[in-house]
């Protein structure tokens, strides 16, 4: 086998593996005497260090190392992690990211939303959130990723679906002076814009004399990325309309009474015509809890009125266009001070600077309901789609056509100009001392801090159509993407033009924590059990949540845009505001293809907008007022113990640990509520304490079948806690309907008991293939239910409407811990380097492929008489896979990865109605990346992501049980490239 390392000496898999070894018993707060690392580059080199992680360990993990100092194989360390078998990740704007903007947005062998987040073994969270958002991290700082799918005992708990634990670098990993640098330029084919990448590295270690030893480490990295995500929003639900020509007496009754037409806009000037049908509103049943609920009443109908029904579900004529600008710091400093072979003290500090920073472009057309040139498609709509057909019977059809498009007549045009700044921070110190006072004898203290901030700044301003102004909007739902077009005024013209307003979304975030662990091992000489694990964690993390959004008009009197318009503000009057979007929106696909004008989005920062309209009475932006009532505060206390046997036994065939964490939680949540029960309803804090204990055994062991051919089983308890708004006791109602929201402090966390069985056969440093099955069966799934109770400081409902609740009780949703479901599936993985002196010897192959079912139950009854659905987790796909082309040589190495994933849900679903739910179907992303070695230190790099243009896009439905293939939004976000140079000595 041909293959060179251009940094630190060559690697035996046997040393590779004790590296590899010593680094998986650091993240599990445990480690022996220091060990000689050596750094190796490269992909076969990486691929011998994941494997080894793989292999050596006790428990079920994949890990991915990175190929050189600063070159993860990926841009991006979500996208990375997709490449493990059992991990499925989320693309947003052409990057890997979270869904929600928090947490790590993977899925982990189905589960979502459920992933234990840690940097160097020590748990990390985003502000606001449990877990730590991938989507912060910079690939250039890390040295490995390591994805445990079922934790032992001596694993900090948090995670049912699995635990991902970022490895930075440590002054350790070196021998001497070391230094690496690295630039990139990345650039997007749709935003057409180049940006930069940067990162760098010093590490050196000084020998003291007499053993000791002080070992120095710094990196800082840079990276920014402009992207674009252009889409066409259409609407979900069954929306059903009766089709009423304009040539029949019901229309021209309609017409003569002046009914439903758009202001100023009367249907009379329609009447007589057989080209314009009017989309009329369809009375609905009348409902009890869900029977009957989205059913249109045909009662009141004739024959032939009933048959003209149809379905406006996935039409609307909405365009997106956002810039995504994403802007990553980081800085990694290390050190560590070796006084004797028994004695070591270190230190180390991680921060990482993230900003999402996203200018958007919007038209919304709010469509009239005279239709020109309407079509219509064969689509039958019945009971199950909109009511679960909760009556039983039949599953009749509601409807059996659906709009397909046509031509609005007099739709009004609202245009928003926006920006968005989210940033985010997060910096952990930690420090201990690592200490063998006997051979036998292991013990280790660490010391951390993390402070973690998050803001969401989203304002924008909005502009309407001027006084008479309508437009004829046409769409045709048919096609990827959708067709549109805007008929009348220009769009680019402002004299078409008023302002209307200026929305603001304002959320801050401030957490921090500290944890203390001691931790112990002592080696027995003989007997069943090999070494006595034990430790002791005590932790906390307080979260503070405020909120200042408002909305303040644009107008002159600052009173909201009057019908007829005679306070607005012209746009003309401030052009040099504006702004004219690009004119290649989904690069002409959808038929507009931009070029419409907004506020600039540059002009919202600051008070440019307070400045340009002083009737609004806007306050400075340091002084937009809180919304007090929105305030919340939470603060988590943990204390944990555990004690963990490792054993071998048949000349150490079979090997594994016994072990049982125990953890006891104790949290305070204080929400800010108004009691309208008492005068002047003053603002309480409503404060709720509670504690709760969870036993956690782990059972892992592995049996040599032969040669490098194992088996592999384990078993673990875990759980995850709820997330941190769950918990909030904030209370809404509303005491006209006699219906609330309440927040739930008293949830429990989800726990799974986990059960795995592997075999995997390794054929040599970096060949294998393995097999895997796994059953998570999951206690106390979280749940929205509604349930009659008397709400605090609100007062008895009195109201009219019933609510089907008495004694002045409210109808009341709340989350609560509901019934048991599962997660279960199949994992299959390979990875072959081909060798020998034939033509392919520098080539290798990988892949995986994974298969998981969820039940996640839902009920949508009352807890008293439960109505239970069984639907996919969210965002989980049944079945996904990756593949990847390998090529290395002493010059030239590179990857091609096509990495798919059948279609997954989109958020909870919706208990009711499956029509208002969504998922996004089935894609793929094929990626790229070539090295090239100029000379032993300098290295041209070439990436690309998403070659062949595709994007998650979103349809009407329940994924896997209801996919009609109706598409809901189209995305297109464009490739990116990047090329770089990388030097180290």
């Amino acid at each position: 086998m041909n293959q060179k390392h251009h940094v630190g000496p060559r690697m035996s898999l046997v040393a590779l593996a004790l590296a590899q070894a010593f680094a998986t018993q650091a993240m599990a707060q445990q480690a022996p005497a220091e060990t000689n690392t050596v750094l190796v580059t490269g992909i076969r080199a990486s691929a011998q260090s994941s494997l080894a992680v793989k292999r050596n360990s006790m428990e079920v993990v994949d890990s991915i190392s990175a190929e050189d100092i600063g070159k993860l194989p990926d841009p991006n360390v979500e996208e990375t992690l997709t490449r493990v078998p059992g991990v499925q990740g989320y693309r947003y704007g052409g990057e890997g990211a979270s869904p929600s903007g928090n947490g790590s947005g993977l899925t982990i062998r189905g589960l979502s939303g459920q992933t234990a987040s840690q940097v160097n073994g020590r748990a990390s969270f985003t502000a606001g959130s449990r877990e730590f958002n991938l989507e912060d991290a910079i690939p250039g700082m890390i040295a490995g990723v390591d994805v445990y799918k079922n934790p032992s005992a001596e694993h900090i708990e948090g995670g049912i679906g699995g635990l991902v634990n970022i490895r930075t670098r440590k002054p350790s990993d070196f021998k001497g002076p070391t230094a690496s640098i690295s630039t990139n330029a990345r650039y997007n084919d749709l935003a057409k814009k180049v940006d930069p990448e940067l990162f760098g590295l010093f590490a050196n270690r000084y020998d003291l004399g007499g053993g000791s030893r002080i070992g120095v480490m710094a990196a800082f990295a840079f990276q920014k990325s402009t992207g674009r995500s252009d889409s066409n929003p259409a609407n979900r639900g069954p929306d059903f309309r009766r089709v009423i020509g304009a040539d029949t007496p019901e229309y021209a009754q309609l017409a003569a009474a002046n009914t439903g037409n758009n202001p100023g806009q009367p249907m009379a000037k329609y009447v007589g015509r057989n080209d314009v049908g009017y989309l009329a509103p369809v009375t609905m049943r009348p409902t009890s809890a869900t029977v009957g609920a989205n059913t249109p009443d045909t009662s009141i109908l004739t024959p032939a009125q009933a048959a003209n029904i149809i379905s406006t579900t996935a039409v609307n004529a909405n365009l997106f266009q956002e810039t995504i600008m994403r802007q990553r710091r980081g800085l990694n400093l290390a050190a560590d001070y070796r006084v004797d072979n028994t004695l070591r003290f270190y230190a180390e500090s991680n921060y990482t600077g993230y900003l999402y920073h996203q200018n958007y472009r919007f038209v919304w057309a709010d469509t009239g309901n005279n239709l020109r040139n309407l079509q219509t498609a064969p689509f039958a709509v019945t009971e199950s789609m909109v009511n679960r057909n909760f009556n039983g019977g039949s599953d009749d059809v509601l409807s059996s056509r659906r709009l397909l498009g046509g031509t609005w007549q007099d739709s009004a045009i609202r245009l928003w100009g926006g920006d968005e700044h989210s940033p985010y921070t997060t910096w952990i110190a930690a420090g201990g001392a690592e200490w063998n006072p006997t051979s036998a004898l292991f013990l280790k203290a660490d010391f951390s801090y993390i402070k973690s901030d998050r803001r969401q700044d989203n304002r924008r301003v909005e502009m309407a159509g001027a006084a008479g102004l309508a437009w004829d909007v046409t769409r045709y739902a048919d096609g990827e993407p959708h067709k549109m077009t805007y008929g009348g005024p220009s769009l680019s013209d402002p004299k078409n033009f008023v302002f209307s307003g200026f929305p603001l979304g304002w959320q801050h975030w401030d957490d921090k924590g500290n944890a203390t662990a001691l931790d112990g091992a002592y080696t027995l000489e003989s007997g069943f059990f090999d070494k006595i694990k034990f430790g002791t964690r005590y932790a906390t993390q307080q979260s503070q949540y405020t909120n200042r959004g408002n909305f303040w008009s644009l107008t002159t009197d600052g009173k909201p845009l009057a019908a007829d318009r005679s306070n607005a503000i012209p746009v003309p009057s401030k052009t040099d505001m504006l702004q004219t979007s690009p004119t290649n929106y989904m690069r002409g696909l959808a038929g507009y293809s931009g070029g419409y004008i907004v506020w600039n989005p540059d002009r919202l920062l600051g008070n440019q907008v307070k400045e340009q309209f002083p009737a609004s009475n806007m306050p400075d932006q340091d002084n937009f007022p809180e919304n007090v009532a929105a305030r919340r505060f939470m603060k988590e206390s943990t204390l944990a113990g555990y004690l963990v046997g490792d054993f071998s036994a048949f000349d150490e065939s079979l090997k594994g640990n016994v072990g049982v964490r125990v953890v006891r939680t104790r949290s305070t949540a204080v929400a800010k509520n108004r009691d309208t029960t008492q005068p002047g309803t003053p603002l309480v804090d409503y404060s709720r304490t509670t504690t709760y204990t969870n036993v956690l055994p782990t059972f892992n062991a592995t049996y040599d079948l032969a040669k490098d051919f194992l088996a592999r089983f384990g078993f673990g308890r875990g759980m995850t806690r709820p997330d941190l708004g769950s918990l909030n006791p904030s209370i809404a109602y509303d005491a006209g309907l006699g219906t609330a929201n309440i927040g739930n402090p008293d949830l429990r966390p989800q726990t799974a008991d986990s059960y795995d069985f592997s075999l995997e056969r390794y054929f040599s440093a970096t060949n294998f293939v393995s097999a895997a099955v796994f059953d998570k069966q999951i206690k106390g799934f979280f749940s929205p239910v509604a349930q009659c109770m008397t709400v605090p400081f609100a007062p008895l409902y009195s109201g009219a409407t019933s609510n089907g609740c008495t004694n002045g009780q409210y109808l009341t949703s709340k989350q609560v811990n509901a019934a048991p479901g599962y997660a279960r599936g199949v994992e299959v993985a390979g990875q072959w380097f081909f060798g020998g002196d034939n033509w392919w010897k520098n080539f290798g192959v990988a892949g995986n492929y994974t298969y998981v079912k969820t039940s996640n139950p839902v009920n949508y009854g009352t807890p008293a008489a439960p109505v239970w659905i069984t639907s996919q987790q969210p965002y989980t796909s049944k079945n996904s896979y990756s593949i990847s082309g390998l090529y290395e040589d002493n010059k030239l190495s590179g990857r091609l990865v096509y990495t798919w994933r059948s279609s997954q849900l989109l958020g909870a679903v919706n208990p009711i109605n499956p029509l208002g739910s969504g998922y996004v179907g089935a894609y793929g992303l094929l990626d790229a990346s070539l090295n090239y070695a100029i000379d032993d230190r300098l290295t041209l790099s070439l990436n690309a992501s998403n070659l062949t243009d595709k994007a998650p896009n979103r349809y009407v439905g329940e994924a896997p049980y209801f996919e009609p293939s109706l598409l809901g939004q189209y995305f297109d976000n464009g490739r990116n490239i990047s090329v770089g140079l990388r030097y180290k000595f």
